[in-house]
């Protein structure tokens, strides 16, 4: 709801200095400009995003996935025991890490929510430490393959998309232990 009056009330301040600035008309030409380009950038991200998704599909089809998953459960096993004990939370624990791996959020968030509900049940209401670790896991996530930002780039003519990889893998690698610091560190103050 906040966002709505930030971007409205943006609005309302570029027509009105437009007015008065006598520059309406350069307003509304940046405003169809700016709308033609989103829906350029939506169309060709749409077609980079079917793209990975078709991968994920034919990964689950080959059982990469799986494997992945399978090579995940012994760190999530130590990073969240309780949620672990229930084989279909590490299930979609795993895929949501395997998703986030491969840079395919859209995928992994129905996996990450999956997971969510199932160990918010018995918090009464409150999220427990493991829940907190997860959000910040999953806003933090280490991505081996950056394909979202890599279309956006293709999309917006970058010579080599994947040419970001070094700086991705060490931002990431810094963000999740970074967030696993805080998370525990939290957690231990919040507990005294």
């Amino acid at each position: 709801m906040a966002m709505a009056w930030i971007w409205t009330g943006m609005v309302v301040l570029s027509v009105g200095y437009g007015i008065y600035a006598g520059t309406i008309d350069a307003v509304g030409a940046a405003a169809m400009e700016g709308a033609a380009a989103a829906v350029e950038l939506c169309l060709s991200m749409a077609g980079i995003m079917c793209l990975w998704n078709g991968v994920m599909s034919v990964m689950r089809s080959c059982g990469l996935t799986e494997s992945l998953s399978r090579l995940f459960r012994p760190v999530l096993g130590r990073l969240l025991p309780n949620a672990c004990r229930d084989e279909e939370t590490l299930s979609a624990l795993s895929g949501n890490v395997s998703a986030n791996l491969l840079g395919l959020g859209n995928a992994a968030t129905p996996l990450g929510i999956k997971a969510a509900q199932r160990m918010a049940v018995g918090c009464g209401g409150k999220a427990s430490d493991e829940l907190c670790l997860l959000v910040v896991l999953n806003t933090a996530s280490i991505q081996l393959l950056p394909t979202t930002v890599a279309g956006v780039r293709s999309a917006l003519g970058a010579e080599n998309a994947f040419d970001i990889l070094p700086a991705v893998w060490l931002a990431s690698v810094i963000s999740v232990a970074v967030g696993l610091l805080a998370a525990r560190l939290l957690a231990r103050l919040w507990r005294d």
